[in-house]
């Protein structure tokens, strides 16, 4: 089944077990489950499937609620390109700061290479200060590091040799290979304001939205415009993305035992993603709610099955 003019993925469920984004069956499930779903993403019609990106969780109050659980990032979707075939591979979001550049390079650029091509680096500038603490990144320059990084991580794949001299990092003719398979990756910024939306303009193939309502789209395609435009990209199209609330597609309501949906049947979900594309978005990242694995699969199918046909007739 195609799709006209949109696209759609997920972030993986298990691979981070922080309690707002997991179901309580995650907590037993296994990499063979992950594996499973990731399959069932790709049969789906799932563009991409994604995975987060954490080191080291702090013990503090502001990550009480994060639980400890983040599978490393390269690592799983790796393994994952593994198992699949043609579902894309997207960080969600890489903190780039927390890396050198030239590491990132090294990483994404194998990976894209392994996968024939699937890689598209999500990238984002990071939330959790006394992470970057623990890493000895300076928490309050960490846009400008983002900044600096997506610079240098492009620059990486454009010539044999890569120089780069920047306030933060600075190297001279050194190679990275393997490189990206098209000889360059896809980027798409992550975050929830201005400054994300015009990162995006100015330096991104791409806009990952961390749960941005409907009517800010105007908005948020007008200021990632306008910031391309003053960056001379005003030929480059964007993947604009919608984040959909959590959805249960298998009964009038929500049953008991699962966490808050949002969203409740197919009629409900295709409403929400045909406003969103009326209002400029054009990829969307989709979060089902299962009390089972089994339960969470049947989302995935009622999705492919029930869902995109209705946005497909508008």
């Amino acid at each position: 089944m195609s799709v006209k003019g949109w696209s759609y993925g997920m972030q993986l469920p298990v691979q981070t077990l922080t309690r707002t984004l997991a179901d309580p069956w995650e907590d037993d499930a296994t990499v063979e489950d992950l594996v499973t779903i990731a399959k069932r993403a790709e049969a789906t019609g799932h563009s991409f499937v994604g995975v987060c990106d954490h080191i080291a969780i702090p013990d503090n109050d502001y990550a009480a609620n994060m639980r400890t659980t983040w599978y490393d990032t390269v690592a799983t979707l790796s393994y994952l390109a593994a198992h699949t075939t043609t579902v894309n591979l997207l960080s969600v979001v890489w903190v780039a700061a927390y890396r050198h550049p030239l590491q990132t390079a090294k990483s994404f650029g194998t990976l894209d290479h392994l996968s024939g091509g699937r890689v598209i680096m999500g990238v984002g500038a990071g939330h959790v200060e006394a992470e970057f603490e623990a890493l000895g990144v300076d928490y309050a320059q960490r846009g400008k590091i983002l900044n600096e990084n997506i610079d240098a991580i492009r620059g990486a794949f454009q010539n044999d040799y890569a120089s780069f001299d920047g306030d933060f990092y600075s190297y001279e003719n050194v190679a990275i290979a393997p490189g990206p398979v098209n000889g360059s990756l896809p980027i798409w910024i992550g975050g929830s304001g201005r400054a994300s939306w015009k990162r995006t303009g100015r330096q991104g193939d791409g806009y990952i939205p961390m749960g941005a309502p409907v009517d800010s789209y105007p908005e948020i395609v007008d200021t990632i415009t306008a910031a391309a435009a003053e960056a001379g990209r005003s030929e480059t199209e964007f993947a604009i993305g919608y984040m959909p609330g959590w959805a249960y597609l298998t009964g009038e309501e929500a049953p008991d035992g699962l966490p808050p949906a949002w969203i409740i049947g197919a009629e409900a979900l295709a409403t929400d993603i045909r406003a969103a594309r009326e209002a400029g978005a054009n990829t969307f990242h989709m979060k089902f709610r299962g009390r089972t694995l089994s339960e969470y699969l049947e989302q995935l199918d009622a999705f492919y099955e029930s869902v995109v046909p209705l946005v497909n007739e508008a």
